[in-house]
């Protein structure tokens, strides 16, 4: 069987550095972002993985009939707007509005197909937004300080531990009810949204991975499990994804689009 396209979204387009551009180069101009760790973690799950660009909404589906699965990636802070709040951190961080909208779109409409998702971070925080949840802001105007959410350390080192549900099919992906994961973020979930349960927690109580209450691979987690990959059980996370993506690639293409 071929290797299933698992789409992977930018979520974050930066304004290039200010450095005195090359006689010889192009322009300076807003320019899309993702690392790499995102290619090889689904490469090394057996998946092939395409970039997609924040376009017009219209390309969402012409896109979504090419695909198997949906990676949302991390990125900046998810503007309130998008869950019908206000801005009331001064801690809240820059946002793209623009490229809120698109994610949240390509997540729905994935979600409404049956198509497998995976997100990470920001993308998890999508997943629960996609759904109608919202987030919390900032932690830190609510847990105790005794975990580091934002930790100096490398990506590949992990800083502290999660809780598992036992029943949930996160514990089955993993293989495990307890994780030790890294830490890059400064909002997580609040309200849960509809047909999600919370199902993993860090020592101070923050909601770190959501799952659909359904058999279906509707799943976020809050770690950056793609530069965790050289353990198994965050390997395990992409892997799944995968093999979802081979399922679903599998089905008459009136179903997948359904």
């Amino acid at each position: 069987m071929s290797r299933p396209l698992i789409g992977v979204t930018t979520s974050e387009v930066r304004l290039p550095a200010q450095a005195e551009p090359l006689p010889e180069g192009d322009p300076p101009q807003r320019e899309m972002a993702l690392g790499m760790v995102y290619m090889r973690a689904i490469e090394l799950a057996g998946g092939l993985p395409v970039v997609l660009p924040p376009l017009g909404h219209d390309t969402i589906a012409p896109l979504l009939d090419r695909l198997s699965g949906i990676c949302l990636s991390g990125g900046p802070d998810i503007d309130p707007d998008g869950y019908g709040e206000e801005r009331r951190s001064p801690q809240l961080g820059p946002t793209e509005p623009d490229l809120d909208a698109y994610e949240l779109a390509l997540a729905q409409l994935a979600d409404a197909r049956g198509m497998p998702v995976l997100g990470i971070c920001r993308g998890s925080q999508a997943l629960n937004v996609a759904r109608g949840g919202t987030l919390h802001q900032h932690l830190g105007d609510l847990t105790d300080g005794s975990i580091e959410h934002r930790q100096a350390a490398r990506g590949r080192v992990p800083t502290h531990t999660v809780r598992i549900a036992p029943d949930s099919r996160l514990t089955r992906v993993m293989g495990a009810t307890e994780a030790h994961v890294n830490s890059f973020h400064h909002q997580a979930a609040d309200r849960i949204g509809e047909g999600l349960r919370a199902v993993a927690w860090s020592p101070d109580g923050v909601v770190e991975a959501v799952e659909d209450e359904s058999d279906a691979l509707f799943l976020g987690v809050q770690w950056h499990a793609e530069s965790l990959v050289e353990s198994s059980e965050h390997l395990a996370l992409f892997r799944a994804l995968v093999d979802e993506a081979e399922g679903y690639g599998a089905r008459e293409p009136a179903v997948r689009a359904a």
